[in-house]
């Protein structure tokens, strides 16, 4: 479970995101998708400098939403099968987005 802060920037909504341990990360959110009875999101590490942005490994985290004690949370997915299902499901949205904008691209 992790507490978050959202903020809106020019590229998106970023969460502040703190783990067990009281680490802080900023998240920036790539998608959200509802499966069943539950909503998630894919987050990248969010950085202010393009330099670091190239040295991320461009991997994202899958978050499941949920309301504990009257506030939403960011948790994460304990179920390994849900995980893996709500994983493959971005990844294809998120081939799909970029396949897109390739086309975009090639038709300019």
């Amino acid at each position: 479970m992790m507490d978050m802060d959202e903020e809106y920037t020019s590229g998106g909504m970023i969460y502040t995101l703190e783990d067990e341990d009281g680490k802080e990360q900023e998240f920036e959110l790539l998608d959200e998708l509802d499966y069943g009875d539950a909503s998630y999101c894919a987050l990248v590490p969010y950085y202010e400098e393009k330099e670091q942005m190239l040295e991320d490994d461009g991997e994202f985290v899958v978050l499941k939403r949920e309301m504990i004690d009257g506030e939403e949370m960011l948790c994460t997915i304990e179920d390994d099968a849900e995980y893996e299902t709500v994983g493959a499901m971005f990844l294809e949205r998120l081939n799909g987005m970029f396949e897109d904008e390739d086309e975009e691209d090639e038709e300019a």
